[in-house]
């Protein structure tokens, strides 16, 4: 334990909204904690066991807890929520600023301790179980997937060697491969072609089950009306709808579409000098995987739409094809927050109205 009662400016903050502020930078084993003693000032730099977390918080007044959005971030701050106190979680790049001196649990703490209490800070939300479910399926199928394309190229690769050329495709791989394998009889052992053919059943494999996790996602998506809302939005699918909802959690916490949109990396970034703002590429912050669904779904969009809208064909006639496939993703964002937020049904052409002035002061 590490108890300092000097103080510098820098540490005389310490609470915010009356309640005292805690940085707390978790681990797999020990956790290090960093806060100031409101009556007397004292630093508070203390190691606690992983174990004994739940039960140091519990008889604690109520404060506000601080954690980098780091693995296991999600079920710590259930669970302190449960117990009453406030947890925000914070991007790690929010925090890297405030790191002074050698990188230390007990330096992120205190990094973490500061960076809380820095006025107009975003903060992460915080997923629930059901959310954080729904996204272990995602990741399950996106790690299967990669599994198939290696299986399937280093099948093509192999196969190559010895002259056997295949069409672009898995369907013409297995429609094929067979005929490859008994061409090839004088050249390769029978032991080699029989692996060879069990790695063809790995890939079969592998396909049964990201369908049977499609299957699950759809089970999902039919419980789920905030699902088969934004379900309903043309270039949404079944894995964007239910990745987009687990992904947003709370859609009130955005203020509207286009902070959203811009939490998912989908508006451009700036860099500005002189008084001359300079807009580049999309900043591509946020979720990769969401924002790499909504633009293959905004490609969708442009290859397959029968009546596509005015807003789209002139889009098309005037700006390159990718510059379209990315504003149309945005669009779809903001039409997930709309969707979601308001808890509407999709209606195709519907036009928001600001509400007047004189609206707004009664």
């Amino acid at each position: 334990m590490n108890r300092n009662t000097g103080m510098n400016a820098g540490q005389i903050i310490g609470t915010m909204n009356g309640q005292q502020v805690v940085g707390l930078d978790i681990a797999k084993l020990v956790f290090q904690l960093h806060t100031v003693d409101m009556g007397t000032g004292e630093i508070i730099n203390v190691q606690i066991k992983r174990a004994k977390v739940l039960e140091h918080f519990v008889n604690k007044p109520k404060c506000l807890i601080a954690m980098e959005a780091c693995g296991g971030a999600h079920y710590w701050a259930r669970e302190l929520t449960a117990l009453g106190h406030r947890v925000r979680l914070l991007h790690a790049k929010i925090v890297r600023p405030f790191v002074s001196g050698n990188k230390t649990d007990a330096t992120d703490a205190r990094a973490i301790w500061l960076a809380v209490q820095q006025p107009g800070v975003k903060f992460v939300g915080i997923k629930s179980a059901a959310q954080q479910a729904t996204l272990t399926l995602h990741r399950q199928r996106e790690l299967l997937m990669k599994m198939r394309t290696m299986q399937t190229n280093a099948l093509r690769g192999l196969l190559y060697e010895f002259g056997a050329v295949f069409a672009q495709g898995r369907k013409a791989l297995f429609k094929d491969v067979e005929r490859a394998l008994e061409g090839l009889a004088d050249q390769l052992p029978q032991m080699v072609r029989d692996s060879l053919r069990e790695q063809v059943e790995r890939i079969r494999t592998l396909s049964e089950d990201m369908l049977a996790i499609e299957k699950r996602l759809g089970l999902q998506l039919k419980a789920a009306p905030q699902m088969q809302r934004i379900a309903q939005i043309p270039g949404v699918g079944l894995l964007t709808a239910t990745a987009a909802i687990a992904t947003m959690g709370e859609a009130r916490a955005f203020r509207s579409g286009r902070e959203f949109c811009a939490w998912l990396g989908l508006v451009p970034k700036q860099a500005g000098t002189g008084g001359k703002v300079r807009l580049g590429g999309i900043s591509k912050r946020g979720d990769t995987y969401l924002r790499t669904l909504l633009i293959h779904g905004a490609r969708s969009v442009l290859s397959h739409a029968k009546e596509p809208g005015p807003w789209l064909e002139q889009l098309k006639g005037r700006r390159p094809a990718n510059v379209v496939i990315v504003a149309q993703a945005a669009k779809m964002a903001r039409t997930i927050w709309a969707v979601t937020a308001k808890e509407q049904d999709y209606q195709r052409g519907f036009k928001s109205v600001r509400p007047s002035a004189s609206m707004q002061t009664v």
